[in-house]
């Protein structure tokens, strides 16, 4: 029979949807005190039959207290046994974690600790990671967020459930319950946890919060502060759930996205109620991959000044190296480049191109075919082509063809003109906007440039009525 702490996690758990009986769950096991009423709440409620959710835990030993965390990972093992639950253990020098990454030990502790969880749970096909958030750890945080700048967002505090685009969900089910609650739980049943002496440097700010601050501000209030917090962060998400709905269809409407880029259509996203525009901001961020925890209030509010400012060639740099800049009728976020990658190839570097076959090249594929020229072919092509694709002059020439990013000096003569021209003042008298202008391809013979991709080919090797083979290139995004 259920006592009333675990009643109330497992209504809590049913009214959020946290998991059903579909999914197997990873339990976080730290052996601390929160992660201790998960592993007997949830061991209790697999064998009372209350749910029937197959149960793993993971314990992660971060190597940051010597001997105590050797001990508080034997502590784990031995209590997980007992239950006769499975549990996969990780080791991780945090420290060294940290210094390689250029993080603090904060920072690098939580990022591992994620990554490490979602990599055990898709080794072991666990759809739901249960971790021991409270009340407290709620108010702790939307107290943080305070102080370092936030919005109606950041007051929703810790979400009872968080989806990552790998598909697994972290899902909190102690969040309905406060320390207080915790700890008489396990006092009642004689359950034993550890303790974390880190928990009492204060010099963590949100040990800090937790010792000091919050102590303080309750002297001020008549309720208990962490039950306002919960209560404000509980309305906080119900707002922010009714704003999504109305983001999530204007973002499908005025956004486009393009290699690591996306554009919104400015007139649109000025006309919009500020809640609206940073939900639009958001959403942008995210499906460029940038995460919201060093994002402040400030960050949006100088994108929206930016948004409002007539100035096209002022870029805005965002935590994490993204950044958006003003261009004509568009507001374009970009994503930082990734050094060194494969797909994402270094300016200047060019390759040969296969002719015929197929060519990659970082983000595309180029396609190259060589047929005898037809001029009823050659009309219906110009009739149907788009911007992807070209006819050359075979004979007009020099093999090899390479294809690579544009580069300072490059020079051209474009179709429909005598002269050479650089590319970057034919490109500006042209008005191409800046993100186009960062996805152009140069392709190359021996002597000269004969497409700019996918602006204009080269008056050079165009086709004519004298011409006998074509070469035809197709460039595709991945």
């Amino acid at each position: 029979m259920l006592n009333e702490f675990e009643n109330e996690i497992l209504s809590f758990a049913r009214a959020e949807q946290l998991f059903d009986d579909r999914d197997k769950l990873l339990l976080a096991v730290s052996g601390g005190a929160d992660s201790i009423a998960l592993l007997h709440t949830f061991w209790t409620l697999r064998a009372d039959r209350h749910i029937a959710t197959e149960l793993l835990c993971a314990h992660l030993n971060h190597r940051l207290r010597g001997a105590e965390s050797e001990a508080d990972e034997t502590f784990v093992v031995s209590q997980v046994s007992g239950l006769g639950l499975g549990i996969v253990t990780r080791r991780l020098d945090v420290k060294r974690y940290a210094c390689e990454h250029k993080l603090s030990i904060e920072t690098a502790a939580r990022k591992w600790r994620i990554e490490a969880l979602c990599e055990i749970a898709k080794q072991y096909g666990c759809t739901r990671i249960a971790t021991g958030h409270h009340k407290n750890d709620n108010a702790e945080t939307i107290i943080q967020r305070l102080l370092r700048g936030t919005g109606f967002r950041g007051l929703a505090g810790i979400h009872p459930i968080r989806r990552f685009e790998n598909g697994v969900c972290f899902v909190r089910p102690l969040l309905c319950v406060g320390r207080d609650q915790i700890q008489q739980y396990l006092n009642n049943s004689k359950f034993p946890w550890r303790e974390d002496s880190s928990n009492l440097e204060v010099e963590f700010r949100r040990n800090l919060i937790r010792h000091h601050l919050l102590g303080e501000i309750q002297k001020e209030c008549s309720q208990p502060v962490v039950e306002q917090l919960w209560q404000l962060s509980c309305r906080m998400r119900k707002f922010q759930d009714y704003l999504q709905r109305q983001v999530g269809p204007l973002w499908q409407e005025i956004a486009k996205a393009s290699h690591g880029r996306v554009s919104i259509n400015l007139p649109v996203f000025i006309s919009q109620p500020e809640p609206i525009k940073i939900g639009l901001i958001r959403q942008t961020l995210s499906r460029l991959g940038s995460g919201e925890r060093d994002l402040t209030e400030g960050h949006f509010e100088r994108i929206i000044e930016l948004s409002n400012q007539n100035i096209s060639n002022r870029i805005l740099e965002l935590p994490g190296g993204f950044t958006l800049w003003r261009e004509y009728r568009k507001l374009v976020f970009a994503a930082p480049q990734r050094n060194g990658a494969d797909d994402a190839p270094a300016a200047g570097r060019s390759i040969e191109l296969q002719i015929p076959g197929r060519t990659s090249f970082g983000n595309f594929v180029i396609e190259a075919n060589v047929t005898k020229f037809s001029k009823a072919d050659f009309e219906k092509f110009k009739a149907d082509k788009g911007g992807f694709v070209e006819w050359f002059d075979c004979d007009k020439l020099t093999l090899p063809l390479t294809v690579g990013f544009r580069r300072d000096g490059d020079k051209f003569v474009p179709l429909g003109m005598k002269k050479e021209k650089k590319v970057g003042r034919f490109l500006t008298n042209a008005q191409i906007p800046q993100d186009v202008r960062n996805e152009i391809l140069i392709v190359s013979d021996v002597a000269k440039i004969i497409w700019v991709w996918p602006i204009r080919i080269s008056e050079q090797v165009k086709v004519t009525d004298k011409t006998t083979r074509i070469l035809q290139l197709t460039i595709l995004a991945k």
